[in-house]
Formats: structure tokens, sequence, C-alpha cells
């Protein structure tokens, strides 16, 4: 499954870029995103306006204290 780093991509970028790896996901595969903060802001925008987003799926460690990894899973 693919991750993305979003910490080194400017914050005003990161949602889009996320978008865009997101929908080039297949059905049922999930995207890993690390990110330095808990990106509970992502989590709601993508429930709000993501059909294919599983927001039941969805999961997020701190791995660091500038490190989170966050699932976002999308439908099968």
């Amino acid at each position: 499954m693919p991750t993305l780093d979003v910490r080194d991509i400017p914050p005003v970028d990161r949602h889009d870029t996320i978008h865009d790896e997101f929908a080039a996901l297949a059905p049922g595969e999930t995207l890993t995103i690390v990110n330095d903060h808990e990106p509970k802001p992502l989590f709601y925008e993508m429930a709000a306006e993501v059909e294919a987003f599983d927001e039941e799926g969805y999961s997020v460690t701190e791995a660091a204290p500038d490190e989170y990894r966050a699932e976002f899973p999308k439908r099968e």
C-alpha cells in the first residue's frame, strides 16, 4: 500500500496532494499519510467530501512526537 510523507510538502499544498494520491488508489487500497501532527482536519474533510473514503477503517498512530501515521482506506 502506498505511503505519502507530507512533512516536506508546503502546508498549502498538502491536502490537494493527498486528495490526488487517494484518487489514484484502486478500491480496497489504503493510503498511509506520514505527518507532523494528527491529521484530524483532513479526516473530517475526507469524510465530508470523498465518498470513496472508508472513515470506519481510518486509524492513526503516533510513531514519534513529530511523526503521525494515518491510514486512509478506500472503499471497495
